[in-house]
Order: structure tokens, then sequence, then C-alpha cells
């Protein structure tokens, strides 16, 4: 089971990114996305890891394991 709140959390303090509206308008994504993540009624997918990895340089091995 992976915990991809925790990396959703992560990036926002990181980055100091207010909301997970504003998070995913800097993924490209869209708001009930990052809920349905949150939720997990959706998987952290491999093209959304590497949106995360091309945004802000985090390495991908960085990226799971900050979501499981």
């Amino acid at each position: 089971m992976t915990n991809v709140s925790n990396l959703l959390d992560t990036l926002r303090a990181r980055f100091d990114i207010k909301s997970d509206s504003a998070l995913a308008r800097e993924l490209g994504m869209s708001p009930p996305d990052i809920s349905r993540l949150r939720s997990g009624m959706r998987t952290l997918s491999e093209r959304t890891i590497l949106r995360i990895h091309e945004r802000w340089d985090i390495p991908t091995k960085e990226i799971r394991k900050l979501a499981k």
C-alpha cells in the first residue's frame, strides 16, 4: 500500500505550495485528480512520477520512496 498523501504533502511543504489546487496547477493536473490520488481512488502513475521529476528535478527513486 502506498502513501501518496505523504508525497503530496512533502511537495507542498518543500516548494511552499499553499493548496492542492495550486499543486494540481503546478503539475498540469486537475484538482479532482489530486483528490483522487489522496483518497486512493487513483494510483500514482509513471506519468505523474515523471511530471514531478521534470517539474522539480526530484529523482524518481526519491518520489517513489516518498509515496511508500
